[in-house]
């Protein structure tokens, strides 16, 4: 159903980590087609502007250079000038409410546009993450607060997405990186690492989990991650197996990537951007917990919380990153998974 909005040229923000921009996308997205008659400006950093993969008509997604052109308070300053000379923007929508995007605010405030900013609940964060007296119960999404920023804008609208792809995607898009699925073969994403220790399975125990499913004739395995450590562990654990590809080796994009996670048949991932990359394509997403928790509000998109492998410890979860040192010093949270119960979830996933 078709809605009309009294804004036309409505400025969107959210900078920060990939995985917080692509839980963005089934809003966005849902907006754009729940108001076809309103183009959607969306500035992001340049490494997520491609993430937006076969977007709507009415979205434009502006890359920023946080860092340089648009650096600090007057960077704010100048990119709504540079925006408004090519977009006559009448609304902003702040998914990300730090100071950055405080500024870009009072731009637009000062030459009369409104604003509407994400409400993050820090308070209840810092309740269910504090050392004792827990509050521990399921705090509202990431999503649910985007949604809520474009409605109190006058943007009222369901769901309207599925995936980034409409149509299964050809694997002629992928030939490069391997051959088309064979019939009654198991394709399995594993993405292992994260942006901070708290959120990371050990690698020798990950390793076990690689070790085991590499070992089945049915299953082929795509390792992703970055960085230069990275792509040794993934390079070394792939060494020898026809069947484990790492995708570390080369940079193939964020439109090839999600053609060939859309194949999949799951994934094993971190608390990490790749479990949001991995929903957006409507894949299962095996999904493990350390510091952080579902609860805090960043699990996957419609990913069931059966698939969320964790141990139940009064200390968790100590933050809602994974970023701050362990409590106890030993990050019982990820050594106590054991391999096989990674493994037996995902079988559960591959058996459903």
């Amino acid at each position: 159903m078709e809605s009309v909005s009294k804004y036309k040229n409505v400025l969107v923000s959210r900078f920060s980590a990939l995985g917080d921009v692509a839980m963005t996308v089934p809003v966005i997205y849902s907006a754009c087609r729940c108001y076809p008659s309103t183009r959607f400006i969306v500035v992001t950093q340049k490494v997520a502007a491609t993430l937006f993969v076969n977007a709507p008509a009415n979205l434009v997604v502006v890359p920023v250079d946080v860092k340089g052109t648009y650096r600090g308070v007057r960077g704010m300053f100048r990119l709504l000038s540079d925006l408004r000379r090519d977009y006559p923007i009448d609304a902003y929508v702040d998914l990300h409410s730090v100071i950055r995007t405080y500024a870009l605010g009072l731009a637009c405030m000062l030459r009369g546009i409104p604003v509407r900013r994400i409400r993050k609940g820090r308070s209840d964060k810092r309740a269910l993450t504090r050392r004792s007296q827990k509050e521990l119960h399921r705090l509202c999404t990431s999503r649910d607060r985007y949604f809520d920023v474009f409605k109190r804008m006058g943007f009222d609208f369901p769901e309207a997405f599925d995936s980034i792809f409409d149509e299964p995607v050809s694997p002629e898009i992928f030939a490069d990186i391997t051959e088309a699925k064979r019939p009654g073969e198991r394709w399995v994403a594993i993405a292992p690492f994260a942006k901070h220790v708290g959120k990371i399975y050990p690698p020798e125990l990950m390793k076990q989990v690689v070790d085991t499913l590499a070992a089945r004739p049915d299953v082929r395995l795509f390792l992703f991650g970055g960085g230069d450590g990275e792509r040794d562990i993934l390079r070394g654990w792939a060494e020898g197996r026809a069947n484990v590809i790492s995708m570390a080796e080369k940079r193939h994009g964020f439109p090839k990537e999600l053609a060939l996670l859309s194949h999949m048949d799951a994934a094993i991932s971190m608390d990490s951007a790749n479990m949001h990359l991995a929903s957006l394509v409507r894949v299962p997403v095996v999904s493990i917990w350390g510091a952080t928790h579902p609860y805090c509000g960043f699990t996957g998109w419609k990913q069931s919380d059966d698939n969320a492998v964790q141990l139940d410890m009064p200390c968790r979860p100590c933050s809602v990153f994974g970023n701050r040192p362990c409590r106890r010093g030993d990050y019982a949270c990820l050594y106590g998974i054991k391999p096989q119960d990674i493994i037996d979830r995902l079988d559960h996933v591959l058996d459903k």
